[in-house]
């Protein structure tokens, strides 16, 4: 994953041991271990779905782990749902251990009462818990952990150019979201909000970058209110090209929802938008509010309510100073709260307290 990749990459007071079950791009760490995933371990996810009791890796997999990480002075397992399956590295492991978690990974089988004596181990051995949002926070001390040792840890942004945008004389606004074509993002409220929208301005496109299982259903709702044509399916695009998309439209567009207590905790698109210029439009949902203070750096709705996401477009539309003030004001807030030098010099602060305390 990308900002797992920039939080690597971007340690400077710390040299990066990755431990991965395949490798996949280039990392620039001092050492890349490859421990792949044991050949059984199907074994104990149906011995968990036959008995309820939660799977872990095995002992040969767990101590391969262990072996890797020993002259290390720190161990950061990236997200909660993973580290509740290495209890047994956990307990091999003989430097502090830290745990983050980013947003789905405090729902599904790990909020469920079957997972909860594993999910008290878990935070016991663990040094400090780390969480992307003050939300996600609470909803990990819902889980069962201690709330001295939980932190923030903001995820890292890369240097991003900033462009000051201008509303279109001719009324062909762009708007983007970029997601993945899943629930929570929300984006079947996006299209009922922009077919609506559309209605004031008959010449603007929304372009959809990402990929996902509602591709096919999307695709029907834009047919089904009108807007196929002007609704732009671009699947998965690399940095560069979603860089260019952004640099070519006015409005981003991240309506998330939360489905079956799935909940963002800031997304990545989000602050990426916000950064280059492009003004946002989303919901109250999650982490998002600690980013976004509604008419100041963004524009915040209800979930799951295309009309109030249509009227914050056309709020937008209908007002070029305050369109123009929330593309700058979110843009210095984000560059200067997620810069990559602020955010890993408190990473390592945060991994030098694990180690410390």
């Amino acid at each position: 994953m990308l900002h797992i990749h920039r939080h690597v990459s971007g340690l400077t007071g710390f040299a990066p041991v990755v431990i991965s079950q395949k490798l996949e791009g280039h990392w620039p760490a001092d050492r890349i271990e490859v421990v792949p995933r044991s050949r059984f371990r199907f074994v104990g996810r149906g011995l968990e779905r036959l008995t309820g009791r939660t799977w872990q890796i095995s002992g040969n997999e767990a101590a391969r782990r262990a072996a890797a990480a020993s002259d290390a002075a720190l161990v950061h397992i990236f997200f909660g749902n993973v580290a509740v399956h290495l209890l047994p590295l956990l307990r091999r492991a003989r430097v502090p251990v830290v745990i983050s978690f980013h947003g789905a990974d405090v729902a599904g089988a790990i909020a469920s009462p079957a997972y909860a004596d594993a999910r008290q181990e878990m935070f016991s051995l663990a040094r400090l818990i780390l969480c992307r949002s003050e939300q996600l926070a609470e909803q990990v001390a819902g889980l069962g952990c201690e709330r001295t040792k939980l932190r923030i840890m903001k995820t890292v942004l890369p240097e991003i150019a900033f462009s000051r945008r201008t509303p279109p004389a001719d009324g062909a606004w762009q708007i983007v979201q970029a997601a993945r074509l899943v629930p929570k993002k929300g984006i079947a409220t996006s299209i009922r909000a922009f077919a609506s929208f559309r209605n004031s301005f008959p010449a603007a496109r929304f372009l959809i970058a990402g990929e996902g299982p509602l591709e096919a259903e999307l695709r029907g709702l834009a047919a089904a209110l009108g807007v196929a044509g002007a609704v732009d399916f671009c699947g998965f695009l690399p940095q560069d090209a979603l860089r260019e998309s952004y640099a070519k439209a006015h409005i981003f567009l991240h309506p998330s929802e939360e489905v079956h207590g799935d909940v963002e905790g800031i997304p990545n698109a989000l602050l990426e938008a916000m950064a280059c210029g492009l003004p946002a439009v989303a919901t109250r949902h999650g982490g998002i509010p600690e980013v976004i203070t509604d008419g100041v750096t963004g524009l915040l709705c209800p979930e799951r309510d295309p009309d109030a996401l249509a009227a914050a477009l056309l709020r937008l539309a209908g007002d070029p100073a305050l369109y123009q003030a929330i593309g700058q004001a979110g843009a210095d807030h984000v560059r200067d709260q997620f810069s990559p030098v602020r955010r890993i010099a408190e990473i390592e602060a945060l991994y030098r307290e694990a180690i410390t305390i």
